[in-house]
């Protein structure tokens, strides 16, 4: 059973600064792709998947330098999320995939690996550790933390853990 726990951030400024290019790079990386995407189909009525696209990435990171910068798993993870709109959107018809905008109030990414929890503090890919307002203790496997910047400009984490369920004893009456 997976659980997630949402925490606020407070990232020092050299932690800010990286926190927003990361969210900015991760919205590139998106549109970029979804531009992609669309030419392809255009001109060769084809689609690119996610490893197409992915392939493509490592492609992009050496042309433009400043994608170095930010975590890898983050972009891979924008890329997932296009192709997962792209399934959802010939599958259960929810509409074409938009481009995403810069003055949406709600900015994140997704972050896969390394992550680790001491304290309060919390270990994120490329920022190392940073202090958040830790209320209850993170229980389980973690697998995945989601860096959401508000328009307040506050920053949140929710990180997503796998956790055993209860097991409730078998009774052997029915009821109704």
């Amino acid at each position: 059973m997976h659980k997630a726990y949402r925490f606020r951030l407070y990232p020092n400024k050299v932690q800010a600064i990286l926190l927003n290019k990361t969210i900015g790079c991760t919205r590139f990386v998106f549109n970029h792709f979804l531009a992609e995407r669309k030419n392809v189909y255009e001109q060769e009525k084809k689609t690119l998947n996610y490893n197409d696209c992915s392939a493509l990435l490592t492609q992009l990171k050496k042309e433009i330098e400043w994608l170095r910068e930010v975590d890898s798993t983050a972009l891979q993870s924008a890329l997932k999320d296009l192709d997962s709109s792209y399934k959802k959107f010939f599958k259960q018809k929810k509409g074409y995939p938009k481009f995403k905008s810069k003055k949406n109030p709600k900015q994140s990414y997704t972050c896969k690996m390394n992550i680790k929890v001491e304290g309060n503090r919390i270990k994120l890919p490329k920022l190392g550790w940073v202090a958040f307002a830790k209320s209850r203790e993170v229980q389980g496997r973690i697998l995945s933390a989601t860096i959401r910047r508000n328009p307040s400009g506050k920053y949140f984490v929710a990180v997503l853990c796998e956790t055993e369920s209860e097991r409730f004893p078998k009774v052997e009456q029915s009821v109704g």
